[in-house]
């Protein structure tokens, strides 16, 4: 009987199944707050969600922050609703299934939280979205720490990282991890591993996070206090003014104020009496001594508040100390933390000097390929091509037609290569044979007629491809850049013009030492009247030498097309660069044109970097120190020798 009797006392105190508090029990215990939330009253709520380990809660916590949940003024039940035609169909929150169909709208409330409430759902709505299935909410909810750190996220997301599948997620989250425990974390031991660890993350995140931790509080004492975690001491005239040094002072004590010289006159005209002020005269109250003994005198009598003298100033800086204390308590923390910004500036400054390094490389390589084929031009026929800028631009349009007949921008990439060659090279053929061969040794009537030339290529680009922009699309394989680190990045496109550029340097210096057009080019640069007399042609020369730097200035267009507007006075950006890079280098010199590209890039990024905001006083700058520059090496950086050297 008495076994009877506990197995029945068991049975009855064991909870049912069927009789486990579901998802609306437990709204309902919390109703008003659901029904009409608030930032002050929501709180609760979401606590009681997250113990609750239901699995219907972030879905509800989703809906409800969308204001997708509405509440049955009947009885008070929350629904999600399906809108058919002119009635609602109620959605039970816990199954997803039809409750109820051919509501009207009348009968139910929509739940609208405020901003504020909203906020504070998408924060309890990190803990489960973690763990997500969908990587999309993973990232969302790992955007949402990083935007707020707040310490109640660490044992939700140390819980989330051992299960992470993405590699890349999971990274984030461990550093993300480490942020939390290096500000928040529950021992200074932990605190100090975490701090020491970002000594090698480079991330704005993490050097925000020292900056926090170090963040300081200016405080006034007469004595500096023993418990506080004093950051620096400053001293009144030099770190700080005294003026403002003894305001500071006064805010927290009663002193004499400040009186500046302007409040004095403006208080002084106020108190005139029988042409007196203070008992002197107005007419000798010309000085600032006068009036200062004026004020001084109706101080004295009671008239105005006593002004702060330089000596009262001394005084009291001398006997108050003014100091920035740690709003971190703990000084091994904020040892640590120093230490560590430290290491971190000192990497940073580095490299941010091999970033920009990068790009003043980057912008050598383009500087090269666009001078390169002016360089050959000007060396060995001694023509000043204006035009040389627009066969930049033919090329540039080149690629974009391509583009329209092959839509694979990869394919249409390998075809336009050789055809912007191709097209620039029979260009320039063309016009060395109906324009320029009748103007040797005439530079300034070259000059004028290429310039003309160069007017009416831009003009005949626009009639065809009108003056808007041209897209010329890059490869899916290009996009992005090579992240180096945190600081430290260059996007491929710019990688691939500068391999793109050690290629034509290659071939270049293959054709003019490997090749017989090579050695006629050469000897055509040194001496064309003795390479006349061995059989050269010199006219046949010339023609082909200008096509072949016509078509290098088309293979460049493709290239820096790729990244900059294609236009009709796409050209005109690089023509003055490529003019000082060949000049600057040596002209008729392949070395010399690198050389003074790698000059006049490192030199521009160089000026950009102390005045980022105005590129155009760094242009400015860089034709200053060029024109310079060749007054005391007028040949250039590599000077051609022999004969050539004295024409």
């Amino acid at each position: 009987m008495l076994r009877a009797l506990l197995a029945v006392l068991l049975i009855a105190w064991l909870p049912a199944p069927g009789f486990s508090q579901d998802l609306q029990s437990l709204l309902q215990e919390h109703q008003e707050e659901v029904a009409k939330p608030s930032r002050r009253t929501v709180t609760p709520v979401l606590e009681a969600l997250s113990a609750s380990g239901l699995p219907e809660v972030p879905r509800f916590l989703e809906r409800w922050q969308d204001k997708a949940v509405y509440v049955r003024e009947a009885d008070g039940l929350f629904f999600y609703v399906e809108e058919t035609g002119d009635t609602l169909t109620l959605l039970d929150i816990t199954s997803g299934d039809a409750v109820a169909t051919g509501v009207s709208s009348d009968a139910l409330d929509q739940i609208k939280p405020n901003g504020g409430v909203r906020r504070a759902i998408a924060e309890t709505l990190v803990q489960f979205q973690l763990s997500d299935p969908d990587i999309t909410k993973r990232r969302d909810a790992v955007d949402a720490i990083a935007r707020g750190l707040d310490p109640s996220q660490i044992p939700p997301l140390a819980a989330s990282i051992d299960g992470e599948p993405d590699a890349a997620l999971k990274t984030r989250k461990e550093r993300l991890l480490n942020y939390l425990v290096a500000r928040f974390g529950d021992t200074s031991e932990a605190r100090i591993e975490a701090i020491e660890a970002l000594s090698s993350d480079l991330s704005v995140d993490a050097r925000a996070v020292l900056s926090q931790i170090l963040a300081t509080r200016t405080e006034i004492a007469e004595d500096l206090p023993e418990d506080a975690n004093i950051a620096r001491v400053l001293v009144p005239g030099t770190d700080l003014p005294e003026a403002e040094a003894y305001a500071m002072i006064g805010e927290q004590t009663e002193l004499p104020a400040l009186v500046d010289a302007s409040s004095i006159r403006t208080t002084l005209e106020r108190h005139v009496e029988d042409g007196k002020v203070g008992g002197i005269p107005v007419g000798q109250l010309g000085t600032s001594d006068r009036r200062l003994r004026a004020y001084d005198t109706l101080a004295e009598a009671g008239t105005l508040p006593p002004r702060a003298t330089p000596e009262i100033i001394a005084e009291t800086l001398a006997a108050w100390t003014i100091y920035e204390a740690y709003d971190e308590p703990d000084s091994a923390i904020t040892d640590a933390a120093e230490r560590t910004q430290d290491a971190v500036q000192t990497r940073v400054g580095m490299s941010q000097a091999g970033d920009l390094a990068l790009d003043a490389i980057s912008l050598a390589s383009i500087y090269f390929l666009a001078a390169i084929g002016l360089a050959i031009t000007f060396g060995v026929m001694g023509v000043i091509n204006m035009a040389h800028g627009e066969f930049i631009m033919m090329g540039a349009y080149t690629g974009y037609v391509v583009q329209l007949f092959i839509p694979d921008y990869t394919l249409s990439l390998i075809v336009a290569l050789p055809l912007a060659f191709a097209v620039t090279f029979g260009a320039g053929v063309a016009m060395e044979r109906l324009v320029i061969r009748w103007l040797y040794n005439r530079p300034l009537e070259t000059l004028l007629a290429t310039f003309g030339v160069s007017i009416a290529l831009q003009q005949l680009a626009k009639n065809i491809f009108g003056t808007q922009a041209r897209p010329l699309t890059s490869p899916d394989w290009l996009d992005g850049a090579w992240q180096i680190n945190d600081v430290i990045a260059i996007s491929y496109i710019r990688i691939a013009i500068f391999v793109l550029a050690l290629l034509f340097l290659a071939l270049l210096l293959f054709i003019l030492k490997r090749t017989r057009l090579g050695l006629e080019v050469r000897a055509v640069t040194q001496n064309p009247r003795m390479a006349a007399s061995m059989g050269i042609n010199p006219d046949r020369i010339k023609m082909m030498t200008f096509g072949l730097g016509s078509g290098i200035a088309g293979i460049a267009g493709v290239a820096i097309g790729l990244y900059a507007k294609v236009t009709s006075e796409m050209g005109a950006d690089y023509i003055v660069q490529s003019f000082m890079t060949v000049v600057v280098g040596g002209v008729g010199n392949v070395w010399g044109t690198l050389a003074g590209a790698f000059m006049i890039g490192t030199l521009q990024k160089g000026i950009e970097w102390f005045n980022p905001s105005n590129t155009l006083a760094a242009q400015t700058y860089m034709i200053l120190f060029i024109i310079l520059f060749i007054q005391f090496r007028p040949k250039g950086i590599v000077a051609l020798k022999g004969r050539a050297a004295g024409d």
